[in-house]
């Protein structure tokens, strides 16, 4: 998917909204695991349902990694399902990956090429070999960890350099012109607000993945006030609090509500900036 294309999906549909796909075999209503696949009947109906406030589904692959063949085999049709039913939705491989050229390499027609996503997260911390195989496909997207929701980003990503300058701030500046605007964003936080104004003015322009609104806590309208560009320039993503909304039959009801009452936020963020 071309970047321009996401960017007419978040101002046709105003919203900004990422759905994240962490399907936990654990937590998924206890009557779907009568199905042949527990894990795609949830993702298709949670898909079906929420389709049309959201951008983008942002697929973690741990959950479907964690059991084995049988995951990597829900994974393919769930992101199947997306590309041929909604085609206009954007799809992010949360696998932050990185590794050797080499691996990278692999690792990128892996989620590009196999299972045919538009981006995939990655951790750059290995430096620009790690990630340069992946920005060698067109229209596909890498997603490079910048700043993280956790509170363990204060262990590294918040160390100060001799610069005095934090050592995510560092990875920015020399990661952002490996590629450009249109073949790379960022992993920016929603809990982390006070910083995304400094992050802007090293990338203006690059899109942000802001993950942890909803069950982390993040605040969509604080983190508005800095995040958002010309090209709105953000993808705001909540999982738990949508996907796992209710634990019985209604289970995709509810989750199109909260989708809708969280995209209805966003309707009335961007309607301001007009």
């Amino acid at each position: 998917m071309k970047l321009e294309d996401l960017i007419y999906q978040i101002k046709n549909k105003d919203s900004f909204l990422c759905i994240g796909l962490d399907s936990d075999i654990n937590k998924i209503p206890k009557y779907l695991l009568n199905e042949d696949d527990p894990i795609f009947s949830f993702n298709k109906s949670i898909i079906d349902h929420t389709n049309k406030y959201c951008v983008a589904y942002k697929v973690n692959t741990a959950f479907y990694e964690s059991l084995g063949a049988k995951g990597w085999v829900s994974m393919k049709k769930t992101v199947d399902y997306i590309n041929n039913h909604y085609p206009e939705i954007f799809t992010i491989a949360d696998a932050k990956r990185g590794d050797i050229g080499n691996t990278s390499k692999m690792y990128a027609q892996s989620f590009f090429v196999e299972m045919n996503f538009d981006s995939v997260t990655i951790n750059p911390y290995m430096g620009s070999d790690s990630v340069k195989p992946f920005l060698e496909f067109e229209n596909r997207i890498a997603i490079l960890l910048g700043l993280t929701s956790n509170t363990g980003a204060n262990d590294i990503q918040l160390k100060t350099t001799n610069n005095d300058d934090f050592i995510f701030m560092e990875m920015i500046k020399s990661s952002k012109d490996w590629g450009d605007k249109n073949n790379i964003m960022y992993v920016v936080g929603a809990t982390k607000p006070v910083h995304i104004r400094k992050i802007r003015s090293i990338i203006p322009d690059h899109f942000l993945l802001m993950p942890g609104v909803g069950a982390q806590g993040g605040d969509l309208n604080e983190i508005c006030k800095y995040a958002l560009n010309d090209n709105i320039g953000i993808i705001v993503n909540s999982s738990r609090s949508i996907i796992y909304a209710s634990d019985n039959e209604t289970y995709a009801s509810a989750a199109a509500d909260q989708a809708m009452i969280l995209q209805n936020k966003m309707k009335v963020i961007l309607s301001e900036r007009k």
